[in-house]
C-alpha cells in the first residue's frame, strides 16, 4: 500500500519512466507482433495435402540444419511406391520446381517467382489447382499455364527455361500460378527429387496417413504435416521474410537497449532527488532493505502500468509499422496482422524487467543513504564518482575500444553489428563517466560569459559543478540521441561511397552482363556471351567424413552444404578437380590432393579430388569445379553476372539481359540494398532519437519540478521570472551542447574502424563520411524539446510559487 501510495503522490516524478516504459515496449509489442504475423505458412499450392515426406537435411560450415539434401531419381522410386499404397492416399506426387518466365513482346513477363514457376502437371494436384480449359501436356513441348497470363487454348507461347527461350503449345489453363510441363519434362529440369507430397482422398484419415508416410520413409528423410508444411517456401519470399525479420530485429534490439538506458538514468535521477524523504524514513526506523524494497516496488508498479498501456499502444501501431514494411518490400505476399498472447507477454515483461533492473542501481545507493540526510539538501550527494562507477565507467570505456578496434578487422557481414555494439558500449561508458567532464566542461563554455557581470552564467556554471552526477542524468540520453544519429547515418553514407567504389575498382574495364526481369542468365545468354567469367551456382553437400567413421564424435555419411560455382576459366574449369579457398578448405577439413565425395543436386555423388588450396578471393569462389559438371548434375541451375574484358563485346541479343560498365554496375548492384538500408537507418535514427527526446523532455521537466525550491530563494533575492527562464533555458542548453558533443565523439571511433575495415575490403581509399543535416537535426529536435520542457515547468513553478 506504501508503494501504491508514493506512486500516486509522486506521480510526476514517476512520468518520465512511465513514458519511456511505454514507449519501449509499444516498440517492442509491435515488432514481435510483426515478427509473429511474418512467420512462415503454408504456401497456397500445397493446401490440397495431407503429409510431405522430405529429404534429410545437411548442415552448414558451423553445424546448423540446412539445405534438403534432394533424392536421386532412383531413391525416390521405391519411396513413391510404398507412399503411394498407404491406405487413404490418392496419389503420391514428386514435386519438382524450376526456372519458367514467359516470354511477350521481347521482354519477361514479371514474376518474383519465376525462379521456383516451372513444375510438373502431376503438382497442380497438390493445391489443388483444376484445369480450366483444355487437357494435361503429354509431349515435351506442350505446357499448361495459368488462366490469368491469357494464352489461349492451342496458342504456342515462349517461355525461357534453363537453356532460354523455347516454343511451347498451349495445351490447357489451370486456376492458379505456375507453368506446368509433362512429368518427362521436369524430371529432366530437375532430376532430384526434394518433396513428395500426399494428396489424401476423400474422408481419408490425415493421422493414419501421417504415421504411415513415416514408417515409409523411416531413416531416409522426414514427414511432416499440419503447419510443418510451411517449410517448403519459394526462395524470393524467403529472401523477404529474412530482410523483414533482419529490420524488426534491429529495431527491436535499439528499443531495448534504449528503454533499458533511458529507464535506468530516469530512475537514478529520480531517487537521487528523494535523498532528503529516504533519509527521514531511515530517521523513523525503515531498514535499508525496506528501501530497497520501496524503490523496486515502485518502479514495478511503474514498470506494470507502463508495460499495460505499452502493449495497447503497440498493437494499435502495428497496422502504421506492416505498411511501411510492405512499402519497402519486405513481407510475404499476403501478410495479415495475427495478434497472439505470446508477443504482448514478452513485451509486457521485458517493460517490468526492464524498470526493476533500471531501479536496482538507484536502490543499492538509496539504502546507503544515512537518517542525518534528512537534515541534508537531496542534491549534497550529487557531486563526485564512487568507485564502482570509476571502475564501472573505465571497464565499459575498455570494452568499447577493443569492439571499435575489431570493427575494422571485423568480416563484411559482422562489421555493422560490431559498430553498433562498439557504440551502445561507447555510450554507456561515456553516461557513467560524464560526471569527470561536466564540471570543467561547464567551466569552460561559461568562462566567456563571465565577464558580462551578470548572475545566470554564475549560477549555471555553480549548478554544474556543484551537482555534476545530476547533470550526468540530463546528459545520458542526450548521448543517446545524437550517438545513434550519427552512427547510423554516418554508416549509410560511407558505406554509399565505398561499396560502389570498391566494386567498379573490381570490374573496371569490364562489360557486365546482368539479368533484367529474370532471376539469372540462362545458357542462351551465355552462349551469346562465349567470352569472360560465367560462374554457374549449385548447393552442393559435402561428405566430410568419408572414411572417418572410426574417429570419435563422427559418424559416416554426414553432410555439409555449401555453395559451390562451375567455372568456365580454363584454370579452374577441368574435370574431377575442385579448387578452395583456405578458410573453407579449412572448416571441411580437407588439404590439397585429398579426395571428397560431393553429393548434386540430382542426388548423384561425385568423387573430386581438391587439386589446390587458395587464399581466399570472392572473385573466384570458395568451392570451384568445371562448368559442364554442375550443369551435368544441376540442369535447372541460372548463371550468375557475366563479366565479359574489355577486348571482347558483350552482347544483349537475348531477352531479359542488361549490359553495364564497372560504375555502373557497381552502383546498380550497391542500389539493389541501398534503398532498404537507408529505410531501415532512418527508421532506427526516428526511434532512437525520438525515444531519446522523449526522456530528454521528461528529464529536464523533473529537474525543473525538483529545483523549485531553488528557483524560490533565486526570486526572493531580487530574481526576475524572465531571469529565471534565462538561466533554465542556459543550464539546458549546456547539457544539451555537452550530451551532444560526447555523443559525437563515442561514435567517430567505430565510424572510424569501419571506414577502415572498407577501405581493406573494398581496396580503395575510403574515408569518414557523417552525414551533417540528419546530426543536426537530431540536436535541434534534442535541444527544442528540452528547452520548452525545462522552460514550461519552471514557469509553471513560479507561477505558482507568486499565487
Amino acid at each position: 500500500m506504501l508503494i501504491l501510495a508514493n506512486v500516486r503522490e509522486r506521480w510526476s516524478g514517476f512520468l518520465g519512466a512511465f513514458v519511456a516504459v511505454l514507449v519501449g515496449v509499444a516498440l517492442i509489442t509491435t515488432t514481435l507482433v510483426i515478427y509473429d504475423s511474418a512467420r512462415a505458412k503454408v504456401q497456397p499450392r500445397y493446401e490440397g495435402t495431407t503429409a510431405l515426406a522430405l529429404p534429410p537435411q545437411a548442415v552448414d560450415a558451423d553445424g546448423s540444419p540446412e539445405d534438403r539434401m534432394p533424392w536421386s531419381a532412383s531413391e525416390a522410386e521405391p519411396l513413391v511406391s510404398g507412399l503411394e499404397k498407404i491406405p487413404g492416399v490418392a496419389d503420391a506426387v514428386v514435386d519438382r520446381s524450376f526456372y519458367a518466365q514467359a516470354i511477350r513482346n521481347g521482354e519477361p513477363v514479371t514474376d518474383e517467382g519465376a525462379d521456383e514457376s516451372g513444375h510438373g502437371f502431376g503438382s497442380a494436384r497438390m493445391a489443388p489447382y483444376k484445369l480450366v480449359s483444355g487437357r494435361a501436356p503429354a509431349a515435351a513441348n506442350e505446357v499448361v499455364v495459368d488462366r490469368d497470363l491469357g494464352a489461349a487454348v492451342g496458342s504456342d507461347l515462349t517461355v525461357n527455361i534453363t537453356e532460354g527461350r523455347e516454343q511451347f503449345r498451349v495445351v490447357g489453363t489451370v486456376d492458379g500460378p505456375g507453368y506446368y510441363f509433362s512429368e518427362q519434362f521436369a524430371a529432366e529440369q530437375q532430376p532430384g527429387v526434394a518433396a513428395i507430397a500426399l494428396v489424401p482422398g476423400k474422408d481419408a484419415d490425415t493421422g493414419a496417413i501421417v504415421s504411415g508416410a513415416k514408417k515409409v520413409v523411416g531413416d531416409k528423410g522426414s514427414v511432416v504435416s499440419g503447419d510443418g508444411r510451411s517449410e517448403l517456401q519459394p526462395e524470393y519470399i524467403e529472401h523477404k521474410r529474412f530482410l523483414g525479420v533482419q529490420l524488426i530485429s534491429a529495431m527491436a534490439l535499439l528499443g531495448l537497449f534504449t528503454t533499458v538506458f533511458v529507464v535506468a538514468s530516469m530512475l537514478v535521477l529520480s531517487t537521487g532527488m528523494r535523498r532528503r524523504e529516504i533519509g527521514l524514513l531511515r530517521t523513523i526506523g525503515a531498514s535499508p532493505k525496506q528501501i530497497r524494497r520501496m524503490i523496486l516496488g515502485e518502479a514495478a508498479v511503474v514498470g506494470l502500468a507502463g508495460s499495460i498501456a505499452g502493449c495497447l499502444v503497440g498493437i494499435a501501431a502495428t497496422p502504421q509499422l506492416l505498411s511501411i514494411l510492405k512499402g519497402l518490400d519486405v513481407t510475404p505476399p499476403g501478410m495479415e496482422i495475427d495478434v497472439a498472447a505470446w508477443p504482448l507477454l514478452t513485451g509486457a515483461l521485458v517493460g517490468i524487467g526492464v524498470s526493476v533492473i533500471g531501479a536496482w542501481s538507484a536502490g543499492r545507493k538509496a539504502a546507503k543513504v544515512a537518517p542525518i540526510e534528512a537534515l541534508l539538501d537531496s542534491r549534497s550527494a550529487n557531486t563526485g564518482m564512487g568507485r564502482g562507477r570509476w571502475i564501472a565507467g573505465l571497464t565499459v570505456l575498455g570494452l568499447g575500444v577493443l569492439l571499435a578496434i575489431g570493427t575494422a578487422t571485423s568480416t563484411a557481414d559482422n562489421r555493422i553489428n560490431m559498430a553498433i555494439a562498439a557504440t551502445m558500449t561507447l555510450i554507456v561508458a561515456a553516461a557513467l563517466l560524464t560526471p569527470v567532464f561536466v564540471g570543467p566542461v561547464g567551466r569552460f563554455l561559461t568562462a566567456p560569459f563571465q565577464r558580462g557581470g551578470k548572475a545566470a552564467p554564475v549560477l549555471v556554471r555553480a549548478e554544474l559543478v556543484a551537482n555534476p552526477r545530476r547533470a550526468a542524468s540530463l546528459v545520458a540520453p542526450v548521448i543517446a540521441a545524437v550517438g545513434f544519429a550519427v552512427l547510423l547515418s554516418g554508416m549509410v553514407s560511407t558505406m554509399r561511397v565505398a561499396y560502389p567504389a570498391g566494386e567498379a575498382l573490381k570490374v573496371a574495364g569490364q562489360t557486365i552482363v546482368t539479368p533484367d526481369g529474370t532471376p539469372g542468365n540462362t545458357d542462351e545468354v551465355v552462349a551469346a556471351n562465349p567470352v569472360g567469367k560465367a560462374a554457374l551456382p549449385t548447393r552442393a553437400f559435402v561428405d566430410t567424413t568419408s572414411g572417418k567413421s572410426g574417429e570419435k564424435g563422427e559418424e559416416a555419411g554426414s553432410y555439409t552444404v555449401l555453395d559451390v560455382l562451375g567455372s568456365r576459366n580454363a584454370k579452374w574449369n577441368k574435370p574431377g578437380e575442385a579448387v578452395l579457398g583456405e578458410k573453407t578448405a579449412g572448416a571441411l577439413g580437407l588439404k590439397e590432393g585429398q579426395e571428397v565425395p560431393v553429393r548434386f543436386a540430382d542426388g548423384a555423388t561425385v568423387t573430386l579430388r581438391v587439386s589446390q588450396v587458395l587464399p581466399d578471393d570472392p572473385a573466384r569462389g570458395d568451392f570451384v569445379v568445371a562448368r559442364d559438371l554442375v550443369r551435368a548434375h544441376d540442369p535447372a541451375a541460372l548463371t550468375d553476372d557475366i563479366f565479359v574484358p574489355g577486348d571482347a563485346k558483350a552482347s544483349a541479343a537475348v531477352p531479359g539481359v542488361a549490359l553495364h560498365d564497372a560504375a555502373e554496375y557497381a552502383l546498380a548492384d550497391y542500389n539493389t540494398d541501398a534503398k532498404l538500408t537507408e529505410s531501415l537507418a532512418m527508421m532506427l535514427i526516428v526511434i532512437a532519437v525520438g525515444y531519446s527526446v522523449i526522456a530528454v523532455a521528461n528529464s529536464m521537466a523533473m529537474a525543473a519540478h525538483g529545483r523549485r525550491r531553488d528557483f524560490g530563494v533565486m526570486k526572493s533575492a531580487g530574481g526576475t521570472v524572465r531571469q529565471l527562464l534565462f538561466t533554465s533555458a542556459g543550464e539546458t542548453t549546456l547539457v544539451i551542447v555537452i550530451g551532444a558533443a560526447l555523443g559525437v565523439l563515442v561514435t567517430l571511433p567505430p565510424l572510424a574502424g569501419m571506414a577502415a575495415g572498407l577501405s581493406e575490403s573494398t581496396s580503395s581509399d575510403v574515408g569518414l563520411h557523417l552525414n551533417s543535416g540528419v546530426v543536426v537535426l537530431a540536436i535541434i529536435g534534442t535541444l527544442v524539446a528540452a528547452l520548452c520542457a525545462g522552460v514550461a515547468v519552471t514557469s509553471k513553478t513560479l507561477k505558482r510559487q507568486a499565487v
